[in-house]
């Protein structure tokens, strides 16, 4: 009978709950999205930054949670379809009710999910450097603006220091990152005095396999007697082939140097390096960095990939930079959910600006108090023979990201468009 009635009153409490669309699991955990590609082209790159979100929610959840529930992470496969990410990111909101989503490689991706953010009013932590000319204030940019990658890299190449390139290859996959990115290099490398002749420009689609003739293209070109420079934005699994390529056809770093802006540790695991010493990349974290920081951060992803069981990291655990771009989002989402004493997007907003985390590359990373993006160091690395990076240029210190480019015309005048719309 005690049990009966025990029984009753648990059912007249869950059923008080779900007339106001609660259930009685939802007051006890925190939900949040985990939107990456485990599939398709991007899932070379994304499906690490899934699982180091989750190793950074266990840590939270860890140390007691978040206003004293546990975070519950709902993971989501978008199989590297642009279109699907929205339905993804609306199925998160709406179905599974998360407070905030991490997740996105791609611009095309973050593209097709922004309106969804914006009519629904949540948030997204996009952890990719990406062509900046966008501002939302429903998204905290923690990868990189073109001021804080794209432009140093150009200028250190330029440099004395960089090899003093006078012709440049822009090299890209089709789609909006690399060709807008690539617009504001080509107007940067105009106004440095380059002229059109010496800049080459030319794309592949997703999952792009064959690069013997844009190769064969690229030593012609640099063929002319000015020291040729490239500047690659491939995206996903088409960076194999293109190194692979690059190692064959004997085009050395010191022949033509290329930086890349979305190749880092993770791409370069399936590739022999050794013919790719001295090639570039520019991030603002590499797993090389010596800090007492980064090697917690590289010891604890060890031991998760270990204890998960986690396909390649199990025996080679690498990090890279949109790894540090989501432990710094997520961490800072948490301890603005605190300030806040909410999971209200605007309270959450409101409590986001500001925001600082001893990031693992060393140095103090702030959120913005304005534009939604991270004041975030540079690192210009080159590649070493075992697929590690040895850092040959940086910044001082952070850098202010300025997500509107001065060298495209019509967004000047717009630096001061207000974020809350």
């Amino acid at each position: 009978m005690m049990q009966r009635r025990f029984t009753l009153k648990a059912l007249t409490v869950a059923t008080a709950l779900g007339a106001f669309g609660i259930s009685a699991h939802a007051q006890s955990t925190i939900k949040v999205g985990v939107l990456h590609s485990l599939s398709g082209t991007m899932a070379i790159s994304e499906t690490v930054l899934k699982d180091v979100a989750l190793m950074a929610i266990d840590e939270i959840n860890a140390k007691g949670g978040v206003m004293g529930k546990k975070i519950e992470p709902v993971v989501v496969d978008p199989a590297s379809n642009w279109p699907l990410f929205a339905e993804k990111a609306k199925q998160l909101i709406d179905q599974d009710k998360v407070a905030a989503v991490f997740g996105c490689w791609t611009s095309v991706s973050r593209k097709s999910v922004l309106p969804v953010f914006e009519e629904k009013n949540n948030l997204l932590f996009y952890p990719v450097q990406y062509e900046g000319e966008e501002l939302s204030k429903n998204v905290f940019y923690t990868g990189a603006a073109p001021n804080q990658q794209a432009i140093p890299a150009v200028e250190y190449l330029m440099s004395k220091d960089g090899g003093s390139a006078k012709r440049w290859v822009l090299l890209g996959t089709d789609y909006v990152y690399p060709r807008t990115t690539n617009k504001i290099l080509r107007a940067f490398l105009k106004a440095k005095g380059v002229a059109d002749a010496d800049i080459m420009e030319e794309y592949t689609p997703f999952g792009h396999s064959d690069y013997q003739t844009i190769i064969a293209n690229i030593k012609k070109f640099a063929a002319a007697g000015k020291k040729t420079a490239v500047v690659s934005t491939i995206n996903g699994d088409s960076n194999v082939p293109f190194y692979k390529e690059l190692g064959n056809a004997g085009l050395s770093a010191k022949d033509v140097p290329v930086v890349a802006f979305s190749v880092g540790e993770e791409e370069l695991r399936g590739v022999d390096t050794k013919p790719l010493v001295g090639h570039l990349a520019a991030w603002n974290y590499f797993m090389s960095i010596k800090n007492p920081t980064n090697a917690e951060f590289t010891k604890k992803w060890a031991a998760y990939a270990k204890a998960k069981n986690i396909a390649g990291h199990k025996d080679k655990p690498l990090t890279n930079d949109p790894m540090e771009a989501t432990y710094i989002g997520i961490n800072m989402w948490a301890q603005a959910v605190e300030k806040a004493k909410s999971t209200d997007t605007d309270k959450v907003i409101a409590a986001m600006a500001g925001q600082t985390f001893k990031a693992p590359g060393g140095f103090t990373s702030t959120m913005d108090k304005e534009n939604h993006h991270l004041h975030k160091p540079v690192f210009i690395g080159e590649v070493k023979a075992d697929g590690q990076f040895n850092v040959v240029w940086k910044t001082p210190g952070p850098v202010v990201a300025d997500p509107w480019s001065d060298y495209i015309v019509e967004n000047k005048g717009k630096k001061n468009v207000p974020m809350m719309k």
